[in-house]
């Protein structure tokens, strides 16, 4: 009696205890050993000149050790099935095969967004980089979603016939989607801005710089910091102007001298002149004017139009700050000055003596 329940236990059938130890003792095996390959192709992949190898290790990495416990557990699912639930045979492989394309599709993604990282590292231009990841998922999910269809019994031609009559109604419905669409592969071929640059509008109230260039909306950071979304349908029909594509900035200033100081005006005119085209922060192969202007209320008039050869905000206005005081600087070694508003009020017809004491003693 005390042995009964052993006996009972050995008289059990064992087959499908053994069958999933085996199942989960390879999945557990070819587990590790990925990990640890995975391990030294990244090692020897560092070692090398090429990155693309890095990336691509990198990326599908994690993906197949998910892979290799999917394929792992439908198969113990498998072998549990044959044993005690022959009804969901028929369903495990579909299960397999829908976590394989996923995964697969999940890889495929990690690829792409670590490509699009190692360009804009390596210098592209980030608007293209963007745009071709941005396609390339699209592609890539169309190309996995109809598969998932056709596995889980719909009809793909069911849908790609109901995209002909649909297409119309849903082009309607989406009308505004699909003009941001086409205004974001506008702007991909026109290239009027790419991200990181500095744009603004005359038409509307649009400034800073581009941040992100999506397919609905571009994201503007405007120079108080705040996210500004704008429709990308909005760029085909406004005027936009890239300031971040200047060749140089302009000084246009008007100084204003003395009338008392009239006959030194065409010297400091040349002097002033004669410097600007020897500045080296000027680039004296552009328009350079300095001239006689015009007679001011108070002062005679001559105007400076240069360019800097820098175009970074900051630093033009370093350049103007230094121009303007040398300026002033060339002003004062010819003994004069610049004007300030002043009155003269002329008297006529009236006695000295009629004047009140306190205008006297002034």
């Amino acid at each position: 009696m005390e042995l009964a329940w052993w006996n009972d236990l050995l008289a059990q059938n064992y087959d499908w205890f053994w069958d999933v130890s085996i199942a989960l003792t390879i999945t557990l095996v070819a587990g590790l050993g990925w990990r640890i390959a995975r391990k030294r192709m990244l090692q020897l992949a560092g070692k090398t000149r090429n990155r693309w190898d890095d990336v691509v290790i990198d990326a599908i990495g994690i993906p197949i050790n998910w892979i290799i416990f999917a394929i792992g557990m439908t198969w113990v699912a498998d072998i549990s099935a044959r044993h005690f639930s022959s009804e969901i045979v028929t369903s495990i492989p579909v299960v397999r095969q829908l976590s394989l394309i996923i995964l697969v599709a999940w890889a495929i993604w990690r690829l792409i967004n670590r490509v699009e990282h190692r360009q804009i590292d390596k210098g592209s231009d980030p608007t293209t980089v963007q745009l071709v990841g941005k396609v390339a998922k699209l592609v890539v999910t169309v190309l996995i979603v109809l598969p998932i269809f056709q596995l889980l019994g719909i009809s793909i031609s069911g849908i790609l016939a109901f995209g002909g009559v649909g297409g119309l109604i849903v082009g309607m419905a989406a009308k505004d989607l699909l003009a941001n669409f086409f205004g974001s592969i506008i702007v991909y071929l026109d290239r009027p801005f790419k991200v990181g640059d500095w744009i603004r509008s005359p038409d509307r109230s649009i400034e800073g710089t581009v941040e992100k260039i999506g397919f609905r909306v571009t994201l503007i950071r405007t120079f108080d910091k705040r996210p500004l979304y704008v429709p990308n349908s909005v760029f085909t029909n406004i005027s936009v102007e890239n300031p971040s594509r200047m060749l140089n900035r302009r000084i246009y200033e008007t100084i204003g001298v003395r009338y008392q100081d009239s006959k030194k005006l065409p010297a400091i005119i040349k002097a002033v002149q004669q410097h600007l085209r020897q500045h080296p922060d000027i680039d004296a192969e552009q328009t350079l004017i300095v001239n006689f202007n015009s007679f001011g209320a108070s002062s005679l008039d001559f105007f400076v139009y240069t360019f800097t050869k820098t175009t970074d905000w900051i630093e033009y206005h370093q350049v103007k700050q230094t121009v303007l005081l040398e300026i002033l600087d060339i002003i004062h070694q010819h003994d004069a000055d610049c004007a300030f508003p002043t009155r003269t009020l002329h008297v006529e017809g009236m006695q000295v003596e009629n004047l009140p004491p306190a205008l006297m003693a002034k």
